[in-house]
């Protein structure tokens, strides 16, 4: 397994062997198996996070009755309201909602790459596919871009919030997401990492706090901002604006305050919006 985005970028140019198929041949050796096996793996993967937006019911509520229906309520403003986003903008920001309500409410996600963040990936992703016109495959090869991301932020650091905060969930999603897209607009690998790095200092230090232990509150529209910030980190890199500090640097860093964090912050639900008297009286009432 690949621990340097740095070393990913060296052996893409050096060998002319694009990033994502690193990763792919990375995740064959790791798992013993073909590339078509592992390609297939992977795009069974992006179906899923499909059919996680495209099987929203906005009807549906989660068993504590705090999330439900936003994305559809969301979807009538940019329909019916006057948004000052355009077309693509809203998409993304519906799209994140549809998947982590969808998570809060018990259907089937993929965590890219936790539960918790489940709606950036797909909302970046997907949005893309559509305004793009780009095939599952193409999407494919960008999720082993993705992971490929992850994969050197669970090395360097984590992915888990209760070890790393919510930067570790959503501020890693956020990163990954970034990096894939980047490789959609056709970036190589040298601005995939420049991407992943622009959006994840923007959520180093991010708390990670549930409201009544639950991952619903702030969690879900949390990651609206995740999907977000990944666009315009990618947008940021294509129009050649760069990370003064390495990707490998900043995942470092990520690191280093999570372990500084207190534990009040790191999902135990007893910190943050999670200790407002208003986050208290819910989970009294829960």
């Amino acid at each position: 397994m690949f621990e340097s985005i740095e070393e990913l970028c060296k052996i893409e140019e050096e060998s002319g062997t694009p990033f994502w198929k690193l990763v792919q041949q990375d995740d064959c050796k790791e798992r013993a198996i073909e590339k078509d096996a592992s390609f297939d793996l992977m795009k069974k993967m992006y179906t899923a996070m499909k059919e996680s937006a495209l099987e929203y019911d906005s009807s549906m509520k989660s068993n504590s009755g705090l999330v439900g229906g936003e994305a559809g309520k969301l979807r009538k403003y940019l329909n019916e309201g006057q948004p000052l986003v355009g077309d693509f903008t809203g998409r993304v920001m519906e799209l994140a909602l549809r998947v982590a309500e969808g998570n809060a409410c018990m259907k089937r996600i993929v965590a890219a790459p936790t539960a918790g963040s489940c709606g950036v990936v797909p909302a970046v992703f997907i949005a893309t596919q559509e305004k793009l016109g780009l095939s599952d495959d193409k999407m494919t090869e960008a999720l082993y871009v993705a992971a490929g991301v992850g994969a050197v932020i669970a090395s360097r650091a984590s992915l888990a919030g209760a070890e790393g905060g919510c930067q570790a969930e959503i501020g890693a999603a956020s990163s990954m997401a970034a990096a894939g897209l980047v490789y959609l607009k056709g970036g190589n690998g040298r601005d995939s990492a420049n991407a992943a790095a622009l959006a994840l200092k923007n959520l180093l230090g991010l708390a990670c706090d549930p409201v009544a232990g639950l991952v619903e509150v702030p969690c879900v529209k949390r990651n609206v901002c995740g999907a977000m910030n990944a666009v315009t980190s990618a947008e940021l890199t294509m129009a050649g604006i760069e990370s003064r500090i390495p990707a490998d640097e900043v995942f470092d860093a990520m690191n280093s305050i999570g372990k500084s964090m207190s534990p009040d912050i790191k999902e135990t639900g007893n910190g943050g919006v999670a200790a407002t008297p208003t986050g208290e009286r819910i989970k009294g009432e829960i």
